[in-house]
């Protein structure tokens, strides 16, 4: 380096993310924010996990507050009775129902069990005849064996089934707790709700309240018409099978038709298996031609069900694509069970509608979803066009441009 040469001068923090392309910028970006994202939803799964004796007594209120709510408000409005008194009214109301239906399944499936079981014995015996007079020519010995190898097999993991027989009982407990703090939060859910959605929102910052309420009282609007449509869709499946049960002279219809009902509030997935048992119960009782009768009748509900109730009711409360709803299906499945599986709808319903109206969807009443209507939506956000109530594009244009401005 000779005097006249210049000192080199440092790279600045500009130019050094200057020279590094956008992609890689916008790459990073994306993956540092969906990282964090991640993390915080796996911390909310192990939360919610953890309190699920909680949290899901709270969910189940507030679906049967939505749906007795109308009849808390009738009875105040007609009968002139106390909003308490009302509540408490529909809260015994209800638990009469569940407890009737369930005492007429028990009945039912008492005085049915035990033909059914001397069927099952028979049916069993038939299989073993035809293991060792069919095509797979398996004699009696070889037959003797492989049963007494299950039994084996049974007598070694009776420590398991211990276990899990005292699992179940544990379980039990649960569910009887939870069923009590579920009648406990229904009950003050009905008498006492606005005013407990009133102290939430009051927890919040007073800029966000008023936003924060209509977003809720939107979820609300979802939550209602998810489970209105949803007893109705699980009502004409029960319907369906129980009758097609009854006409071939199937037992035990009135504990499939309930047991169909109760499954159908998980969508897609409930009515199927409920729909196999009913042709399990078919198989025992009357042969395969009776089961094939009732598989067909089963998988025609299905389809009703899947092609014409599904889209045209359930799709329009909850404006959710069926690949969403099975996709929810699963996940809440895999998470939190049957539960899971049961809530993962109409909470993923609601959470969409919630923040569709939040990310400003109603500032686009009427451009429908069509293709052109899609178009003028992305028009306002580039800025292009102006709003349907005449304001420019808002809030998300001018986001979009300080962001690029950085």
């Amino acid at each position: 380096m000779t005097a006249d040469t210049p000192p080199p001068v440092p790279a600045r923090t500009d130019d050094v993310l200057l020279s590094i392309p956008r992609s890689m910028r916008l790459a990073a970006a994306w993956s540092w924010r969906i990282l964090i994202v991640t993390l915080a939803l796996g911390v909310l799964v192990a939360l919610l996990a953890v309190g699920e004796v909680i949290w899901v007594p709270v969910v189940l209120a507030t679906l049967l507050t939505v749906l007795l709510n109308p009849v808390v408000d009738w009875m105040v409005r007609r009968l002139r009775l106390w909003r308490g008194a009302a509540s408490a009214l529909a809260v015994v109301a209800l638990v009469a129902l569940v407890a009737g239906l369930l005492t007429v399944a028990g009945n039912q499936i008492v005085k049915g069990f035990a033909d059914l079981w001397g069927q099952a014995g028979a049916g069993l015996d038939q299989l073993v005849s035809y293991l060792a007079d069919g095509p797979l020519g398996l004699d009696q010995a070889q037959i003797d064996s492989y049963l007494g190898e299950i039994t084996d097999q049974l007598q070694s993991n009776s420590s398991s089934l211990v276990t899990g027989a005292l699992s179940l009982t544990s379980t039990i407990g649960h569910v009887a707790a939870g069923t009590l703090i579920t009648l406990f939060t229904l009950l003050f859910f009905l008498k006492d709700g606005p005013l407990v959605w009133a102290w939430l929102v009051r927890l919040l910052p007073a800029g966000s309240r008023a936003q924060a309420h209509e977003a809720g009282r939107r979820g609300v609007v979802t939550l209602s018409a998810f489970t209105r449509t949803q007893i109705l869709v699980a009502l004409i499946d029960a319907v369906g099978i129980g009758l097609g049960a009854l006409i071939l002279g199937i037992p035990l219809v009135v504990p499939l038709a309930v047991l169909v009902f109760l499954a159908s509030f998980i969508p897609f997935v409930g009515a199927v298996a409920t729909g196999a048992i009913a042709v399990l119960v078919a198989l025992v009782d009357q042969g395969l031609g009776t089961a094939l009768v009732m598989l067909v009748i089963v998988l025609a509900v299905q389809q009703i069900e899947g092609h014409v109730l599904q889209p045209l009711l359930l799709g329009h409360a909850v404006s959710l694509h069926p690949v969403a709803v099975l996709l929810s299906v699963t996940a809440g499945s895999l998470s939190a069970g049957i539960v899971g599986a049961l809530l993962a709808v109409p909470i993923v319903a609601t959470l969409n509608t919630v923040v569709l109206y939040l990310h400003g969807r109603d500032k686009f009443p009427d451009l429908g979803t069509d293709a052109e209507g899609l178009a003028s939506r992305m028009r306002v956000l580039d800025g292009t066009a102006d709003a349907p109530d005449g304001e420019p594009g808002g809030e998300e244009t001018a986001t979009a441009t300080a962001i690029d401005a950085r």
